[in-house]
């Protein structure tokens, strides 16, 4: 908002400058574009690689918590008889206390509302998916109501829309979600349609309309090439409806909450229990 000023104050004293020097109306006209544009630039320059710097601190950060939590799956899974519940129970609490540092963290970005209009929905949008994630869902609600310009969470990316979808899904909005759904997935290309196509043919088949998902992932394999879709459709196209299942996904499905993940798996003892060779 106060780049847009200063680059309105900038161009109109350009304009004034060339009427009092009668530069002429050539000169006018590109003094007021040049007054405009030039501080328009290197104010967004600088503001870009200040936000730059900020958001790599909150990636490297993210970062480096999931590798300390990856360590912890791996030392488990070497060690065997240990308990996965209590190891459950310690990512759960290590992932709620890193999604939190970056909810608080967010608010480091408060102060480039002022220098950029979209500044909010980008702060709204990061607030939501952590929010989510710490499944605050009155507060994501809340986010996803909000409606404006400049205001409210943005839906760019497959895993914003999903959040969006999943919400929808939750409160029994099924009509409002294929809305959703349709006025966004046609924008994806490749394979970044993936995600919501899982979702979408999931739902169907909660409701139990398997004919539906097996049409839409006709359509689905065909334009992501992705092989959890293609194996689903398979699936459906032979009557074996309950195998149905978006795990091939991971991660990425998982973290929208509609199912709960596998719990780590731990590697087999060789030998007896005592340690000994077995022959």
């Amino acid at each position: 908002m106060i780049a847009l000023l200063i680059s309105v104050i900038v161009s109109a004293a350009a304009v004034i400058a060339a009427r009092v020097y009668h530069v002429g109306l050539g000169g006018e006209i590109f003094g007021g574009l040049a007054g405009f544009l030039l501080p328009l630039f290197l104010i967004g320059f600088i503001v870009r690689k200040k936000m730059t710097a900020v958001q790599k601190e909150l990636q490297e950060k993210l970062v480096n918590g999931q590798k300390q939590m990856n360590r912890k799956i791996q030392m488990f899974q070497s060690r065997p008889g240990g308990n996965i519940k209590q190891i459950q129970r310690q990512l759960e609490g290590d992932q709620k206390a890193l999604i939190s540092e970056a909810l608080v963290f967010v608010d480091r970005f408060e102060p480039f509302k002022k220098w950029s209009l979209m500044m909010g929905r980008q702060i709204a949008t990061m607030r939501m998916q952590f929010l989510y994630q710490l499944k605050d869902f009155e507060a994501v609600d809340k986010l996803l109501a909000t409606a404006g310009l400049f205001t409210g969470p943005m839906f760019m990316e497959p895993m914003t829309i999903a959040m969006k979808i999943a919400r929808q899904y939750e409160h029994g909005e099924l009509e409002k979600l294929e809305r959703t759904f349709k006025s966004h997935v046609k924008w994806m290309r490749g394979n970044r349609g993936t995600l919501l196509y899982a979702v979408m043919s999931w739902i169907y088949m909660q409701q139990g309309e398997s004919e539906k998902a097996r049409m839409l992932l006709v359509k689905a394999k065909d334009i992501t090439s992705d092989k959890t879709l293609a194996s689903n459709w398979e699936l459906l196209a032979n009557n074996k409806d309950k195998q149905f299942s978006n795990a091939g996904l991971g991660e990425e499905w998982y973290s929208l909450y509609l199912e709960a993940p596998p719990l780590p798996k731990q590697q087999r003892m060789h030998g007896n229990a005592h340690g000994g060779r077995r022959f």
